[in-house]
């Protein structure tokens, strides 16, 4: 299934996207897409609606994130090894943690802000994970059991605030609209295999980022269980699991966004995004 969220900023309601691109709304069958709506038992409630019977939405509406709540926003950094030497660090033994505020996340069309002051704005495509059930302590062979599916996300990163205003990532990592993700969230059961998913980013038109999860560090199941271990994923959740090479921080020279610039990028099976660059 194809989950989505539509509507304008903070009434977005729930939806199914069917494979003809009919959007058809939920709304009547649960209230939100957030928490518990991913558990499975939600999930095969869903499943088992007739699509054809859901009241068909008129017109092209806004997509939302496909999560809604305040969920945990995780990501994983330095996760592909080519992208690792673009920007000179080493290849990490384990994985690098670290939070996006949960007011980043946006819709996967919706503009990215560029920041006062900003100087260094980045672009990141990658897979991200939603958790759907309660994971503590879980075992990489049990991992995907807990995992209700997966989205694209664009870990926008301004970089001068992530590298060089002391502390940690975060500051560069949690402005408005820096994790536009969606359109839609996939459920695993459409995916057959994780770690074989194409991905792309475009800026302006022209090619920078092209990659799969085949060359991921650490994969989905090593991520969901590395960070059980650390703190409880709960439903909801999502987790942006690192990029492939061909960031504007890698480029010789560096290159970076600035206002009116267009990012488009996709990963296969998962759908597409675009963002235009609007200043905060």
């Amino acid at each position: 299934m194809r989950l989505v969220r539509y509507g304008e900023i903070g009434k977005e309601k729930p939806g199914l996207m069917e494979k003809s691109g009919q959007l058809r709304d939920l709304s009547a069958h649960l209230q939100d897409f957030a928490a518990d709506a991913f558990s499975p038992a939600s999930l095969a409630k869903i499943a088992g609606l007739d699509a054809s019977q859901l009241p068909a939405v008129a017109g092209n509406p806004r997509i939302g994130s496909p999560v809604g709540g305040s969920p945990k926003f995780i990501a994983i950094g330095l996760n592909y090894s080519d992208h690792a030497a673009e920007v000179g660090m080493a290849l990490p033994s384990e994985p690098i943690v670290f939070m996006k505020a949960n007011n980043s996340l946006c819709g996967p069309n919706d503009s990215i802000e560029k920041p006062r002051g900003s100087t260094k704005l980045d672009w990141e495509v990658e897979l991200a994970i939603v958790i759907g059930t309660r994971a503590k302590y879980v075992s990489e062979a049990d991992a995907l059991n807990y995992v209700a599916g997966y989205s694209i996300c664009n870990d926008v990163s301004e970089r001068f605030f992530q590298l060089e205003r002391l502390g940690q990532w975060t500051k560069g990592k949690s402005h408005d609209t820096f994790g536009p993700l969606g359109p839609w969230l996939v459920t695993k059961d459409e995916i057959a295999d994780v770690q074989k998913l194409p991905m792309w980013l475009d800026v302006n038109g022209k090619r920078c980022q092209t990659g799969s999860t085949a060359t991921m560090i650490f994969g989905v199941k090593k991520i969901v269980s590395y960070l059980s271990e650390l703190m409880t994923l709960m439903p909801g959740d999502v987790i942006a699991t690192g990029t492939p090479p061909g960031v504007g921080a890698g480029m010789k020279p560096p290159k970076f966004l600035n206002v009116g610039d267009v990012v488009s990028l996709g990963i296969e099976g998962l759908g597409e995004q675009r963002q235009k660059v609007i200043a905060a």
